[in-house]
């Protein structure tokens, strides 16, 4: 059976295409580095269009305006520039009463788009430029650990990790940041007052990773400028000891934290990347993975909600739960010693 899989790697090799919502200009070399916020392209996007009828305008056939035409796809045309102009002695101007982009030319008519917005791609992640995409973006390549989480709020920096935990399950409050921590990512437990999300946007913090966090602190945290990235789920859970391990090793170096929402179509999610040294290329993530023994796995359910265990063996046919539901299962050993059977549904690889 095919596992949904969550990546907490020590070392891999991480490729990520960074794209432009809409064709634009490429500003990146190949083999170029790059940090998670520079600009790697970047676009004009337009707010609205405006339709030009010349033909009409000028009371001929839409052919004859065509050949009338002083402007071409994609060009940037400024306000009172002549946009078609008829033949004659006397000719007759047709100006453009906008600034803009003209996106379409044909049929006697002209289609300016207008009032646009600058769009500026990030790089999201350290690494290297490894190939180009050309009028959309580049690839990025990274190496070092990786781990993903199950919420972002879409924010992306770079800083020091400075752990504010020393077990999984402890409780992150708002009296332990202080002046100390400013520009730094912290490293902290379950999250449940607005104040702590406060007091590290006054000092103001780099990013913050967080084991869990009160549901109800979503539309802040959604608003505050640094990234939070959310490891294991929402309500009080301990971070998983895979994870926490991983990071507590890595502690006091430079972490980036891509916190882009989860996505199950695009197949993106929150990710905190820890650039490290690598003789060579480490193997990249596998993506698609099937249950086996002895591998890392986490409960996605109660009551061992968040808990990692080792998985001992797959047990053969259905199995019958408490619940009178029979379901492919698997034998789990829990970090405690304890050896529990549960619903494959409910196991993700960490991995």
């Amino acid at each position: 059976m095919l596992a949904p899989v969550t990546h907490v790697l020590p070392l891999t090799t991480v490729r990520r295409e960074r794209l432009l919502p809409v064709p634009g200009r490429v500003v990146v070399r190949l083999e170029q580095k790059v940090n998670p916020v520079e600009v790697i392209a970047e676009a004009v996007r337009g707010q609205e269009h405006v339709l030009y009828d010349v033909a009409r305008t000028f009371g001929v056939s839409p052919e004859a305006a065509d050949k009338m035409m002083r402007v071409k796809n994609g060009e940037t045309v400024s306000r009172n520039q002549v946009i078609a102009q008829s033949a004659g002695l006397v000719p007759r101007l047709f100006r453009a009463s906008r600034d803009g982009r003209v996106v379409a030319v044909g049929g006697g008519q002209v289609l300016l788009e207008v009032g646009g917005e600058t769009i500026e791609l990030y790089a999201g992640l350290p690494g290297t430029v490894t190939r180009l995409i050309p009028d959309r973006g580049a690839e990025i390549t990274f190496s070092g650990a990786l781990i993903q989480g199950v919420w972002g709020n879409g924010r992306v920096d770079t800083g020091l990790m400075l752990p504010l935990l020393s077990q999984p399950d402890e409780v992150l409050a708002a009296n332990r940041i202080d002046v100390s921590l400013r520009g730094s990512v912290l490293l902290g437990g379950y999250c449940g007052e607005a104040a702590v999300l406060q007091a590290a946007a006054e000092l103001p913090v780099r990013g913050l990773i967080l084991a869990s966090m009160s549901p109800a602190l979503i539309p802040l945290a959604s608003q505050v400028r640094y990234p939070i990235v959310v490891v294991d789920g929402f309500g009080r859970q301990a971070m998983n000891t895979v994870a926490f391990k991983l990071l507590a090793t890595n502690v006091k170096r430079e972490v980036t934290l891509c916190a882009e929402p989860y996505d199950r179509h695009s197949g993106s999610r929150p990710e905190i990347l820890i650039p490290l040294p690598a003789t060579q290329e480490p193997p990249p993530p596998r993506e698609i993975e099937a249950f086996a023994p002895d591998q890392k796995v986490r409960l996605c359910r109660a009551p061992h909600l968040g808990e990692a265990a080792t998985l001992v063996s797959l047990l053969p046919g259905l199995t019958t739960m408490p619940s009178g539901i029979r379901v492919p299962a698997a034998e789990v050993k829990l970090e405690n010693g304890e050896q529990i059977v549960v619903p494959l549904a409910n196991l993700e690889i960490l991995g």
